[in-house]
């Protein structure tokens, strides 16, 4: 059965909000926002829609250029930012006249939640098809819940509603499984729920959340499945993109651990996610590997290097060197302390010698 998603990155949402970082911010070389959509791998992907506001122009421009064909993406704007169940109506209308089942399934994710693992995207989406829930969202239980919304339960355990911690009782306060923001959706009851909404509440949104109230109301079944906080952590501050970071860089590193790539420091050892390294390859402490570079096969990077957007050729040796949309044959030795400045090229077998300086 086909799966649309919609990824809101208007810049709103249920969490706290405060000074954030804006979804074209870069995070491991590639915008927050994109990590959400490439969250979607493991699925048939019909189509994306991302919801954007804030420089809607600029967000779309960049995630056109980088996104995968696979997730088939589009855009629509939220002029007017009323809440995340306004920015749902919004992405949602532009499948109107799309030719999806009226039962498939429609996830809705934030596009502030790089942490986000393909593997429990794909588990929410099997637990929701295969329960023949109206809704399936993705929980998770923290041991400080303030500023997020809480899951409240009936007496049998069934979800009846999530409340905002600005509209919570103070016993509705003390619970600590809380919302993520992500959920798995029946396309023919996401529509008229959502017409049923209003903004009623302290801060004159629409919320997505009172959806599943809504649905819970009328009878229909509303699952859950329960993730790591670490991984469902929304970014809502300059603190937390630092550790998303932090967590993206070990588990990049991690791979390429895996994958036949010595590390003589990983904690000091920055790849961007957009980076490509052949196997053997060995990179010392302080090395920064950025954008769109590619090191070939059993080569030596470091220490104290970084190379942005750069090709390194197969058993070559680059020490103490900054590199910038540079070239670097196979068999060359650069550096210690060179600079290679954007069009520059070191031939094959060359050997720059100190305090080099490459011409474009």
């Amino acid at each position: 059965m086909p799966i649309a998603a919609i990824v809101l990155a208007a810049g709103e949402g249920t969490r706290m909000k405060s000074t954030r970082p804006k979804p074209l911010h870069l995070i491991c070389g590639r915008p927050m926002v994109l990590h959400v959509i490439h969250a979607l791998v493991e699925l048939d992907i019909e189509r994306t829609v991302v919801v954007v506001g804030h420089a809607a122009e600029r967000v779309t421009k960049k995630v056109q250029e980088q996104a995968p064909d696979w997730a088939n993406v589009s855009f629509v704007e939220q002029r007017v930012q009323r809440g995340t169940g306004d920015a749902t109506i919004v992405g949602l209308a532009s499948f109107a006249n799309d030719d999806i089942d009226d039962t498939s399934t429609v996830l809705v994710l934030p596009g502030d939640t790089p942490l986000l693992r393909p593997e429990t995207i794909s588990a929410l989406v099997s637990a929701h098809e295969q329960s023949g829930n109206a809704a399936t969202l993705l929980s998770t239980v923290v041991s400080d819940p303030s500023g997020y919304g809480r899951i409240v339960r009936g007496r049998n355990g069934r979800i009846v509603r999530i409340v905002e911690q600005k509209d919570a009782t103070l016993e509705e306060e003390a619970i600590t499984e809380i919302n993520t923001s992500i959920y798995a959706f029946r396309r023919d009851l996401l529509g008229p729920a959502l017409r049923g909404i209003s903004n009623n509440n302290s801060q004159a949104e629409y919320y997505l959340t009172d959806v599943i109230e809504g649905l819970a109301a009328m009878g229909h079944p509303i699952g859950s499945l329960q993730a790591t906080p670490h991984e469902t952590a929304g970014v809502n501050d300059r603190w937390q993109l630092s550790l998303a970071e932090a967590e993206l860089r070990a588990r990049i590193n991690k791979n390429w651990l895996l994958h036949g790539v010595t590390m003589l420091d990983s904690q000091h050892t920055f790849i961007d996610v957009t980076v490509t390294i052949g196997r053997d390859v060995t990179l010392y402490p302080g090395t920064i590997l950025q954008g769109d570079t590619t090191i070939g096969e059993g080569s030596e990077i470091g220490p104290n290097t970084r190379l942005s957007d750069c090709v390194v050729g197969s058993g070559s040796i680059v020490q103490n060197t900054v590199g910038r949309e540079s070239e670097i044959g196979t068999d060359a030795v650069v550096g210690p302390f060179a600079s290679l400045p954007p069009g520059s090229s070191v031939s094959n077998g060359q050997h720059t010698g100190a305090f080099y300086t490459g011409q474009p």
